[in-house]
């Protein structure tokens, strides 16, 4: 639940704690906000006070609010932050995101992020989504996903749900494929903790599953996704 309202007062405050370089302050009475309400403080103070607020503040937060903001003051905050201070922020995000916040990086720069970035992987995903154009499906989806096979038992469904889910950010979506590695469908996660543990896959899986192809037109990918 979102416990902050940002108005005039809240703004102020925030001003008056910066200018006194009131850290300790700062994190305790910011610590329950909303990402999205940090990204709205954001474009509501000037871009030392946002600097200020992004090299102190908790770094999950602060990479959510980061793909959060408009572009332009996320291009002014980046050319403020070094390589590592970047990378550690792109750690925090799903590949979606961290791709659209390094794309707006000078190649060169990129590179050095990518050197600072301790996980490979992660790496290696964002660069290969940084091949797409933006606005193709490719370049709107994230890699954070969980696949498990249909005729897995509820119980080993779940022991692989946990396996998966420790190399992504979050799990957005659990889809369902054979032994062919073919998509079937998806599960919800309610369905899966909720269901008898001797119980398949295949018993309780949602058999539609709307996909497009990686290089579609992100305006033909809306189209269908308002059909959904």
């Amino acid at each position: 639940m979102r416990q902050f309202k940002v108005n005039d007062e809240l703004i102020n405050k925030i001003k008056r704690l910066i200018s006194n370089d009131d850290k300790d302050k700062l994190i305790i009475s910011l610590e329950e906000l909303h990402y999205a309400d940090l990204a709205e403080i954001f474009e509501s103070l000037e871009i030392n006070e946002v600097i200020f607020l992004v090299k102190i503040f908790d770094k999950e937060k602060i990479a959510d609010a980061l793909a959060e903001i408009d572009e332009d003051l996320r291009e002014i905050i980046l050319e403020n932050l070094s390589e590592k201070e970047i990378a550690e922020k792109i750690e925090e995000l799903d590949t979606d995101d961290a791709t659209d916040v390094i794309s707006e990086l000078p190649e060169e720069r990129q590179e050095r992020v990518f050197s600072q970035i301790k996980d490979s992987e992660l790496t290696d995903d964002i660069k290969e989504l940084l091949k797409y154009e933006e606005d193709t499906a490719g370049g709107l989806m994230a890699k954070e996903l969980v696949k498990v096979n249909e005729n897995l038992s509820i119980s080993n469904c779940l022991n692989e749900i946990r396996k998966q889910a420790k190399n992504v950010t979050r799990v957005h979506s659990i889809y369902v494929v054979d032994s062919k590695n073919k998509l079937k469908g998806r599960l919800s996660l309610k369905d899966v903790v909720t269901a008898k543990s001797r119980s398949k896959v295949k018993d309780i899986f949602i058999p539609k599953v709307d996909y497009v192809t990686a290089d579609l037109d992100g305006k033909k990918v809306a189209k269908i996704m308002s059909k959904v």
